[in-house]
């Protein structure tokens, strides 16, 4: 093979426009590819990022009052509904909250020790939550104890948020007190101090996009039932009972006050429909970037499939010739792979500098991630591979040509 290098770039001069063509379309390929792959790689990692609840027994429902109750209506509406859900055949347990993980909107707020705004730790998604929220989401609770009866709070829509005592996450313990217990401390989330008594282990915000990533395990549960409408209510299944409940939960609550409207499309989710939902854009990014690559890879496969035709078709008489003076097939099939090796080398070469070039562009417009260089290595071996299997077919074609090809004059 290192004796026909020589002449086979002596060939490649006086196919310079082939050669420089095949090269660019492997470069640019192994550019967008591997920044695709690395894309993908991103999104399936956020698409699998757990929550830290139990997903598969969870069903959220939004319920929205047909009248407008007051504060005092609300709070007694909520407390026939949470009784009302929970006599359901398959409950287990109920609360009502403003948001969940997942959920894509809701509150946050900043988080210190002191009530400065300006020289805050950490943000923090807040949620309303009760007694009833720890073992209705399947929190683990890792310090302390739970909220009891007695510390739940009523709140309106526009109520200043002052709680006595909070319950936060792990992460955001571990950024509030690095290296304590977080449980007995006082934290900041409004002009007040409030007592940390429960930390859980994990418990994702309800945000999934870029700008809430670096804050996405960290959250706070309140002590408090909210009084607007409309309310979530998240119902926790017995095991194996989650698409029967999913079905009986909606006529329940229309039995006990027929003055609510709960959508027919989405009022009733279990946690997998929220989860697809809420990740619907990444899933659909994954997608648009395995096709782009798939059909990339396929077009440079048929560029170099049909270039190294083209060249046996011309170079018929000269194989033939090579064939005269006694080259074996192995040798014609050993020239073209060599040749279609050395276009490559020279695409993926360029290809790799490409690659970290829009990786950087990337970074600096949409903030992503450098790219690993082992991306690059691998489009580098795929390139290569892929370069090898296209032109296997036309080589093989080639070191069929007879010695008699040598004779022809046309």
């Amino acid at each position: 093979m290192t004796m026909q290098i020589r002449p086979i770039l002596a060939t490649l001069k006086h196919h310079k426009a082939g050669t420089l063509l095949i090269a660019l379309q492997i470069a640019l390929t192994l550019a967008i590819v591997c920044n695709a792959l690395f894309i993908i790689h991103q999104r399936l990692a956020h698409l699998s990022q757990p929550t830290g609840l139990d997903e598969s027994h969870l069903l959220v429902i939004q319920n929205q009052w047909a009248n407008k109750p007051t504060k005092g209506d609300i709070s007694s509406l909520l407390a026939d509904d949470l009784a009302t859900l929970r006599k359901v055949p398959g409950v287990a347990n109920a609360y009502a909250t403003d948001g969940y993980p997942l959920s894509s909107g809701g509150i946050t707020y900043g988080i210190g020790h002191s009530p400065d705004k300006l020289n805050f730790v950490s943000n923090t998604a807040i949620y309303f939550a009760d007694e009833n929220a720890l073992p209705t989401l399947g929190l683990k609770l890792v310090a302390g104890r739970n909220f009891r009866s007695d510390e739940i709070g009523e709140i309106g829509g526009r109520d200043k948020i002052a709680p006595q005592v909070l319950i936060i996450t792990s992460e955001l313990a571990r950024r509030l007190f690095p290296g304590e217990s977080a449980v007995g401390k006082m934290a900041y989330v409004s002009d007040k101090p409030s007592i940390i008594i429960g930390v859980v282990e994990r418990m994702q915000t309800p945000y999934v996009d870029s700008a809430m990533a670096q804050w996405s395990d960290c959250s706070t549960l309140m002590p408090f039932h909210q009084l607007v409408t409309p309310t979530n209510y998240v119902v926790r299944a017995q095991p194996g009972q989650l698409d029967d409940v999913a079905k009986r939960v909606r006529a329940a609550l229309y039995a006990a006050n027929r003055l609510r409207v709960i959508s027919p499309e989405d009022g009733v989710k279990t946690f997998a429909q929220v989860r697809a939902q809420a990740y619907k854009s990444d899933r659909g990014m994954a997608i648009l970037m395995a096709s782009i690559s798939v059909i990339l890879l396929a077009i440079t496969a048929a560029g170099i499939v049909g270039l190294t035709s083209f060249w046996v078709g011309q170079r018929r008489k000269q194989i033939g010739v090579r064939r005269a003076l006694g080259a074996t097939r192995h040798d014609i099939l050993s020239y073209f792979l060599t040749e279609n090796l050395l276009i490559g080398v020279g695409g993926v070469l360029l290809g790799g500098v490409l690659a970290l070039g829009l990786n950087l562009w990337l970074m600096k417009q949409f903030e992503m991630a450098r790219l690993a260089p082992g991306y690059v290595l691998a489009g580098v071996v795929t390139l290569l591979l892929l370069g090898q299997c296209a032109v296997l077919a036309p080589a093989l074609r080639a070191s069929n040509v007879p010695p008699v090809e040598a004779t022809r004059s046309v």
